[in-house]
């Protein structure tokens, strides 16, 4: 397999880099910084300079035979990415990757009314975000068929883990909906995602797509509540959603205005995937340990 090269360093990226090591490969990492070099260097990460949000492109990146994991966010503002075309174009001819897995969102679905969702069914998103996301696939898929490059999209739905909780929410209080109210959604915990990019990378072919959840379906309510459990703290207050429309934030709004099942059979079953945690409990509790 391609030793990988990870664009965009943050928990799921040095995630995936521990596992590669563990199988000995060289793992590269795009940084923005000579700080950050520093740490991904103490991670065994070899540490690759560049900034995304620079006007040109990045000259002697690592992308040669590569399996390059593209795990870095839009920025914020507008419907298009311009990291991922600052990317793009700074891959010299005769330099392209093996592959490209790219970290995605299953918010590029848009609001399925909590119909269970295959890979199947046509992207439709709605929010800003889900639409530079949108755009980011589409740049890359079209950019991957031009130079004979295969991509293969990770949707990814709500990562949990370590870090990754939302205690400081509800110390603070936030509200969420009345579980009547309350829309469907999805998890995955971080440790399991970085397996599914890992066996992407060695599994995925030209064009696949994958759903990533751990296939439990609940509620945002029901996650904060069991959050709210696990560490003895008083459960969130709940609202209406003709209530929330006037007192939530309205990035919190978009994400519970939105109701959909993921179905991760795909994902199972081509990547071989057995999930470390197969629902909300195990993974919350693994969380503590």
């Amino acid at each position: 397999m391609s030793n990988p090269f990870i664009v965009g360093c943050g928990d799921i990226g040095r995630r995936v880099a521990r596992l590669a090591r563990r199988g000995n490969m060289t793992v590269h990492g795009l940084t923005r910084s000579a700080e950050h070099a520093g740490e991904l260097e103490e991670l065994g990460i070899r540490p690759v300079i560049g900034d995304l949000d620079s006007p040109g492109p990045i000259s002697g990146l690592p992308t040669g035979g590569a399996a390059v994991l593209y795990t870095a966010p839009p920025p914020g503002g507008g419907e298009i990415d311009p990291r991922v075309r600052v990317f793009c174009g700074s891959v010299e001819p005769g330099e392209e990757p093996a592959k490209i897995v790219y970290l995605s969102t299953s918010g590029v679905y848009g609001d399925c009314g909590g119909a269970i969702v295959t890979e199947e069914r046509p992207a439709n998103p709605l929010t800003a975000r889900a639409k530079r996301r949108f755009d980011a696939e589409t740049m890359l898929r079209e950019w991957g068929r031009h130079r004979g490059v295969p991509v293969v999209i990770l949707r990814v739905t709500g990562i949990y883990g370590p870090g990754r909780l939302p205690v400081a929410r509800i110390r603070e209080g936030t509200p969420v909906l009345r579980p009547e109210e309350a829309s469907f959604t999805n998890r995955i915990h971080a440790e399991d995602l970085a397996h599914v990019c890992l066996a992407a990378i060695q599994k995925g072919e030209d064009g696949d797509i994958f759903n990533v959840s751990d296939g439990q379906t609940s509620t945002m309510t029901d996650y904060f509540n069991a959050v709210a459990d696990l560490y003895r703290l008083p459960r969130p207050p709940q609202m209406s959603l003709a209530e929330a429309q006037g007192k939530m934030t309205p990035l919190m709004l978009s994400y519970v205005a939105e109701s959909r099942r993921l179905d991760n059979s795909k994902m199972l079953r081509k990547l071989g995937i057995e999930l470390l945690y197969p629902d909300l409990d195990a993974g919350l509790k693994a969380c503590l340990d």
